[in-house]
């Protein structure tokens, strides 16, 4: 198996490449034993189909993966151990792969691997940034605030993500309605009504003849046309898998207007949060930038603090650097940051960073669906507005011919 990872030498030096082993804990050995301090491992095969299918299926959802954050946090402010804490969720966890990811992390625990590596080793259900926060954690001696920070975290997310559903189910359902409406009227209804207009010699106009053509194709290869779709719609899913289709993806993310706004508050949030927790905890910027570069889960953001790092070991202030990217961290962010510079009140304004951001995204969250409904609906009141034209228009030219 190919995977792919990133790793500091003995010097500090990054390194990022491809390796060949027979499996994940095989790589990590080939990796440490050429003294390389790994900081991820991932597998670089490509999924199958049928793999990313039973993967959809199996997933954890993430109401449940708030609930075992927020019980996890619970039982260790409790001074719970954490094997025990790890033992008494795998027991009540109701989701079969949240509960076999579980069992298998005590057990690993048991076996002697730290939380973060157990963690590691469970890629496929928690997310790389949990991995990331309790490893910095480790080694800090704060597991108790960063399980915290996470079941926070991932409790506000699950929110958000809760409101921007429920505020795309109604233009969802019109805009699958006006689909449906559309697809038949012009396979079924066109067809029917193209012979009277040919017959009378009627002048239609040019939006009537695209919609007749149209229609008439739709009629022979309606069928084609689904297969076509289903097809077209696969080999798109298919592609953001892959890694140059999430960085797109991840860089559409943020440029698209209305999905920046609850998509670039959200993540400044998780980056404000985070660096005042890893500064909390005492570890030194470059380090705490180093951990963010997973914990952004984000392509465009990953190599964006990569480059950062490498200017705060250099010397540059990290608001400095952070400046020079405004189209990934607004104005606002490295200006707190450098009075934190300024003052040593650096945590504070990551602090003051975050909640800034929390609340930005609550507020668009809540009102989505009136950004999206009145942007939708004309767009489609404009459509069925020409659809019914291209057929009342022709109808009245020839009733005033007769």
């Amino acid at each position: 198996m190919k995977f792919k990872y990133q790793a500091r030498t003995k010097e500090g030096e990054l390194q990022a490449g491809f390796i060949e082993a027979g499996n994940r804990d095989t790589a990590l050995q080939i990796l440490a034993s050429h003294d390389l301090f790994v900081l991820s491992v991932a597998s670089a095969e490509k999924k199958q189909f049928f793999e990313g299918i039973s993967g959809f299926v199996n997933r954890v959802r993430r109401k449940d993966m708030v609930i075992f954050a927020r019980q996890l946090a619970t039982l260790l402010d409790a001074r719970l151990p954490l094997n025990d804490a790890l033992v008494t969720l795998g027991e009540q966890t109701t989701n079969s792969v949240l509960k076999d990811a579980t069992v298998q992390i005590a057990q690993d625990i048991n076996s002697g691997l730290s939380f973060s590596q157990a963690l590691e080793r469970q890629g496929k259900t928690f997310p790389s940034y949990y991995t990331a926060m309790i490893r910095a954690s480790e080694v800090t001696g704060n597991l108790n605030e960063a399980a915290t920070f996470l079941a926070d975290y991932t409790e506000r997310e699950g929110n958000l993500a809760s409101k921007a559903s429920s505020a795309l189910i109604y233009p969802g359902v019109l805009l699958g309605l006006f689909l449906v409406v559309g697809f038949i009227l012009l396979t079924f209804v066109f067809p029917q009504i193209e012979p009277i207009f040919q017959e009378s010699n009627v002048s239609i106009p040019w939006y009537t003849a695209i919609f007749l053509g149209l229609g008439t194709f739709l009629q022979k290869w309606w069928a084609a046309v689904i297969v076509a779709v289903f097809f077209i719609v696969f080999i798109v899913l298919d592609y953001f898998r892959s890694d140059e289709g999430k960085a797109l993806w991840d860089e559409v993310e943020i440029r698209l207007p209305i999905v920046k706004k609850v998509y670039l508050p959200l993540l400044m949030a998780r980056f404000g949060n985070a660096m005042a927790l890893l500064i909390h905890g005492g570890i030194p910027i470059a380090q705490s930038l180093e951990i963010m570069e997973s914990m952004m889960d984000s392509v465009p953001y990953t190599d964006i603090l990569r480059s950062v790092t490498e200017d705060v070991r250099q010397g540059q202030l990290l608001s400095e650097s952070l400046a020079q990217h405004p189209d990934y961290f607004p104005t606002l962010v490295p200006q707190m940051v450098g009075i934190g510079e300024k003052t040593g009140k650096t945590e504070e304004m990551f602090s003051r960073v975050a909640a800034i951001y929390t609340r930005q995204a609550n507020e668009v969250a809540d009102n989505l669906a009136d950004l999206i409904q009145p942007v939708l609906l004309i767009g489609m009141g404009l459509l069925v507005g020409l659809l019914f034209a291209s057929i009342l228009v022709p109808l009245y030219s020839l009733t005033a011919s007769i």
